[in-house]
């Protein structure tokens, strides 16, 4: 009873394809765990022969052994055939010629013929996947069943919010960045009002957009935002991966599968979704490359097709094509693209552009001027993307260009703040399960962004110089249940000192300025 009630709980595995049964559908049970789904079987079905004869030509050249006599429709013979069924003995035929040399001592070899039609041998497929060396898996059953899930809330892009609504939503979670936020909520607002308003005699071009920035500024995690705020499929892509197809690599297509993936294989709603597809400077046209450039110019090449909107075949439930994966056409022309890329090197082409203009005298502008600018991406332009190895008809197909600012020592120190789930916010929360509470005093955050400025890395470094200061504290908090208070310090950052440590029960502190965590 209770191995009933195991499988119960898990999908049935179709052996052949690995699909489980919430998406192949109903399975034929063969025993012994192994299960084969509907499509597969037929496939066998259909590429069965018996001695040259197809399977249908076989079952309509089947005698009918329901009645006794030949094979004529009036003495229980095949209807289709019109052929009478001679003699049988067991599960031969038996000849009136008993010179014939197939016989053996008089009797012709056992189960080889019926009626000139060759028998069936029912097998087991366990004994055969045994015999083939393969094995039979004892415990085929590995995907739990999907709990019932709560209805999804449709898409209603009569209703999507309006471009300030959008941005308010996402100042709750992304600091700074107003011009990037802007771009990004009219763009998308204008995309969904674009597919509302359907074909009418005036055709809106889509919005896909290129972002630009450097590493950290928060380029992913602003698309990743904004899809949960609107509730919309997002698939994520990165661009390195990707190659021409007939290589090793992700196809083109992969990206479109992920993003059904991502809205539960409903085709209508992938259509409706978002794609960020991210490192997209890596695809770049190569310079002086002598061999093919597969991971390059050839991808832009491919890409051309999905960005512009056109019906693209991807398989089910699986990232390649193959002959056991169902296959379903999804229409890319409503799917807003979202490419991002630091494109280190580009400031170079900038700063080349735009010291042209550079000159001697009292007037004339220095070399240098641009040398310190931290936003000098925002002064891309088309011309600059070409040189750095995108192709014209990529660049042509993201009409809307805008770069992410640097972040700042001020935004930093806001960023592990303000938002609602900031990092600071998080490590309270830890401390607050062991009940501590943990504050952070205004200059220890200055001196966190100022760490976090010399690694170059962006938002990204806040979190690992955080993990590096607050592992003694989180080691050795839970020791002692008498701790009710831990405040961190500028000193404690800059290894001048310690944290302060407060007491639950009196208001006594405890402060060790020399001191590390661990031996307070």
């Amino acid at each position: 009873m209770e191995d009933k009630d195991r499988k119960d709980e898990y999908e049935k595995i179709c052996l052949m394809c690995r699909r489980p049964e919430s998406r192949a559908g109903k399975m034929l049970d063969m025993g012994n765990d192994v299960c084969i789904c509907q499509e597969c079987l037929q496939k066998a079905v259909d590429s069965m022969k018996f001695s040259g004869v197809s399977f249908n030509d076989f079952m309509n050249y089947m005698p009918d052994f329901s009645k006794t006599g030949g094979g004529t429709q009036e003495n229980g013979g095949s209807p289709k055939s019109g052929v009478s069924a001679p003699e049988v003995v067991g599960d031969a035929q038996t000849p009136d010629n008993p010179d014939d040399p197939k016989k053996k001592d008089g009797k012709e070899d056992q189960g080889k013929r019926v009626g000139g039609i060759p028998t069936i041998g029912m097998i087991n497929l366990s004994d055969l996947l045994g015999g083939m060396g393969m094995g039979v898996p004892r415990q085929q059953i590995k995907k739990k069943k999907d709990k019932e899930k709560k209805p999804r809330k449709e898409l209603d892009i009569n209703n999507i919010p309006a471009p300030h609504r959008i941005k308010a939503s996402l100042d709750e979670y992304v600091v700074g960045q107003e011009h990037a936020k802007k771009v990004i909520s009219v763009a998308v607002y204008n995309h969904y009002k674009r597919i509302a308003s359907g074909t009418d005699d005036i055709e809106i071009e889509k919005s896909n957009m290129l972002m630009l920035g450097p590493t950290g500024c928060g380029k992913t995690y602003l698309v990743k935002t904004m899809a949960r705020l609107l509730d919309v499929p997002l698939a994520m892509a990165d661009a390195t991966s990707l190659t021409e197809a007939g290589y090793i690599g992700d196809d083109i297509e992969s990206v479109i599968s992920r993003l059904l993936t991502a809205a539960d294989n409903d085709v209508e709603r992938a259509e409706q979704g978002i794609v960020f597809i991210d490192e997209i400077d890596k695809i770049a046209k190569k310079r002086n490359a002598n061999q093919r450039d597969v991971s390059g110019e050839a991808v832009q090449q491919g890409m051309l097709k999905l960005l512009e909107g056109s019906e693209v075949e991807v398989p089910v439930g699986a990232a390649s094509k193959n002959a056991m994966v169902p296959m379903v056409t999804v229409n890319t022309q409503n799917i807003l693209f979202i490419c991002g890329g630091a494109f280190p090197g580009l400031e170079d082409i900038i700063k080349e552009r735009l010291n042209k203009q550079a000159s001697v005298g009292f007037l004339a502008d220095l070399k240098d001027k641009y040398d310190d600018d931290p936003n000098l991406l925002s002064k891309v332009t088309v011309e600059d993307l070409r040189t750095f190895g995108m192709i014209p008809e990529f660049i042509g197909r993201l009409p809307i260009i805008f770069s992410l600012e640097a972040l700042t020592k001020e935004m930093l120190v806001r960023i592990l703040k303000e938002p609602r789930n900031a990092i600071i916010r998080q490590y309270q929360k830890l401390l607050a399960l062991d009940e501590v509470q943990l504050d952070i005093d205004e200059g220890a955050l200055e001196a966190i962004a100022e760490k976090a400025l010399e690694k170059k890395t962006g938002a990204r470094a806040l979190r690992s110089i955080l993990e590096e200061f607050m592992l003694d504290i989180m080691y050795e908090i839970p020791k002692d249940d008498n701790i009710g208070r831990v405040t961190i310090t500028r000193e404690y950052i800059e290894h001048t000192g310690g944290p302060i440590i407060t007491l639950r029960d009196s208001g006594y502190r405890l402060a060790q300025a020399d001191a590390p965590a661990g031996n307070a």
